[in-house]
């Protein structure tokens, strides 16, 4: 299993059932040949050419039976230059840049190894975001496809950190613009420096009010919508309120993360723009169902309850408006750690937004391929599309959960070379100075002691 293809050598995947991310039925008892990077041909088994049999010479021929074949996933909501930490204090202030850059370089094989073969880093500490897709694809790192932006666009309001985020300047992974100019200066230096996708924050925390709210204008957003639109380059925008969803929308925002609380009127800006959707509910999901394991914060469960009931009833109306629903795991936090969480959003597909698991199977395959502006080109398993494939031991077309479980990932197949699945997990110590001492977790009042 740990073999690796090169060159154009051909690597046959037989007999397995297909998924092939379009929304078809499975397929029973197909081969699939991949040559380079290259998906060359998927037919049944028993249309085999005989130049294909698995005793050709040129051929790794691997046995799929009793197994299914799909599409790679694709994560499109990944912070891969984070390095999991557990408050925005580590996040801004215990991640010097080249230590950023290391963890980001180690943490990004465990994506490949839980199946995620492209993903989208819409907003990176620094400027690591580009250095690492480019080192990626020249082979000086291992991973997956990856379409990155660089910092966040915020304005002088701050974005989920509250104050702890600057008046002006850099900290961390956000850029504050204090003006029409400076956003759409920003907007420009980050294209030359190789953004694929430029971020915009439009929500944030401002004390004495609930919730996030919206903290660009309709001109601001235009103002960088539009001026990324003119180079080429799209723009993905952080919503967590029906206003900043209706806003985005309006804009001419390509694709939206969270969308959290559409309204009627957010729902239809949507589709009536032809934005993306990203809900990302895993992060939001595992506080709740999980966080206790951890010693996450209790209070935000409701909160997180209520945000995901209050969203995934519009995320389902969007689906069947036509709105490009996509899969993103957020991983990159604590409660979100790489190689553990990405197809956990399919899941909540299925229980929350009511989606079928073929459905679902779609956002994290064909959908995904949106983030990483690669559509017609990945995720899906056709012919003369580029070869990112998994084998899969269980069928996801009746439990999307088996995809959560790194043990039936039979093979991991990125560019065309299988990825060795047979080593042991990527473990690490901590590094100085990289996680926040805390004294306690609550304070130590004599009621605690008496309870």
């Amino acid at each position: 299993m740990g073999e690796t293809t090169g060159g154009d050598r051909r690597l046959v995947l037989v007999g397995g059932t297909l998924i092939d991310g379009a929304g078809g039925p499975p397929q029973p008892n197909t081969d699939v040949v991949l040559v380079g990077d290259l998906i060359e041909s998927v037919m049944p088994t028993d249309a085999r050419e005989p130049d294909r049999q698995p005793d050709d010479a040129d051929a790794m021929v691997v046995d799929c039976s009793g197994l299914t074949i799909m599409p790679g996933l694709i994560d499109a909501h990944c912070h891969i230059t984070f390095g999991e930490p557990q408050s925005n204090d580590e996040l801004f202030f215990h991640r010097p840049q080249t230590t950023s850059a290391l963890l980001a370089s180690f943490n990004v094989r465990k994506l490949l190894l839980a199946g995620v073969t492209g993903f989208l880093d819409a907003d990176c500490l620094y400027d690591i975001g580009p250095a690492l897709r480019d080192g990626i694809e020249a082979g000086l790192v291992e991973g997956p496809r990856m379409s990155a932006g660089m910092n966040a666009l915020l304005t002088a309001a701050g974005g989920t950190a509250g104050r702890l985020i600057p008046d002006s300047g850099r900290l961390g992974y956000g850029h504050v613009v204090r003006d029409r100019d400076e956003m759409v200066r920003v907007t420009r230096e980050q294209i030359k420096y190789g953004a694929d996708w430029v971020k915009i924050h439009v929500t944030g925390l401002v004390p004495g009010v609930s919730g996030e709210v919206s903290v660009w204008t309709a001109d601001e957003l235009k103002a960088v919508v539009d001026t990324a639109h003119d180079l080429g380059t799209p723009a993905v925008a952080h919503c967590r309120s029906a206003e900043s969803t209706r806003m985005a929308a309006g804009a001419g925002v390509d694709l939206i993360l969270h969308g959290s609380f559409m309204d009627d009127a957010a729902l239809e800006a949507v589709v009536e723009s032809g934005a993306a959707l990203c809900p990302t509910f895993t992060f939001l999901s595992n506080l709740c169902d999980h966080g206790h394991l951890v010693g996450a914060a209790t209070a935000q469960v409701d909160l997180f309850r209520g945000e995901i009931s209050a969203t995934a009833a519009q995320i389902r109306q969007a689906h069947e408006a036509g709105v490009k629903v996509l899969c993103g795991s957020e991983s990159g936090f604590a409660l979100t750690p790489y190689g553990h969480w990405h197809s956990r959003e399919l899941e909540v597909f299925v229980e929350e937004v009511g989606l079928s698991p073929m459905e679902a199977i779609g956002c994290a395959t064909n959908n995904g391929a949106f983030a990483l502006r690669l559509e017609g080109e990945v995720g899906l398993v056709q012919p003369g599309m580029l070869a990112d494939v998994l084998v899969v031991d269980g069928d996801p077309s009746v439990d999307v959960s088996v995809l959560g479980d790194r043990a039936n990932l039979r093979e991991v197949v990125s560019r065309g070379r299988r990825v060795d699945l047979s080593g042991p997990w990527p473990e690490r110590r901590t590094l100085p100075g990289e996680k926040v001492g805390l004294w306690a977790a609550e304070s130590l009042t004599r009621d605690v002691v008496n309870a």
